[in-house]
């Protein structure tokens, strides 16, 4: 639930930068990132590097909880969000409440790579190789030591600052 209906923090569209308007019209999938220590953040910010070994590059605020919990840990999980996850990602995100903490609602699988949302059978854990500055953020690069496949559903897809449904 929310009493907004719109982002009351958002920067208002004449004063946001070209290249924020530029990734504003990029669709990104919204994934949300978990590591062993209970601490997560949901980020769009993602590539997904095929090879051997496959990577994932990501962009996240330094300062969050799960930044600390993750250098520390070395190793976090990465799972794709459906249409169905909007309230997950925005509680992952701070944007609502998470009366209890982050993971007090809903049904959570441990992995050793972090808790990942039980009811999505599709994730990556991965091994934190580096991290570097990268523009306002903090470019992280993994390795991913291993993929559990699970339904393909919809992806929750985040463009123009919105939530947006894809169908397959």
């Amino acid at each position: 639930m929310t009493i907004h209906t719109s982002d009351p923090f958002a920067t208002p569209e004449g004063d946001k930068s070209d290249v924020r308007r530029l990734r504003g019209r990029l669709a990104a999938p919204v994934t949300l990132w978990t590591s062993p220590r209970r601490k997560g953040l949901t980020v769009s910010s993602i590539l997904v590097a095929d090879g051997e070994p496959g990577r994932v590059l990501g962009l996240i605020d330094e300062e969050a909880d799960f930044w600390e919990a993750t250098a520390e840990a070395g190793r976090f999980a990465v799972t794709p969000l459906t249409p169905a996850d909007q309230q997950l990602a925005d509680r992952f995100a701070g944007l609502t409440p998470a009366p209890g903490g982050l993971f007090a609602t809903g049904d959570w699988t441990s992995t050793p790579y972090g808790p990942v949302p039980a009811h999505i059978g599709t994730w990556a854990g991965c091994r934190l190789e580096s991290h570097r500055r990268c523009g306002w953020a903090l470019l992280v690069e993994a390795v991913i030591e291993t993929v559990t496949m699970g339904p393909e559903p919809a992806p929750l897809v985040h463009y123009r600052g919105r939530y947006r449904n894809v169908t397959v």
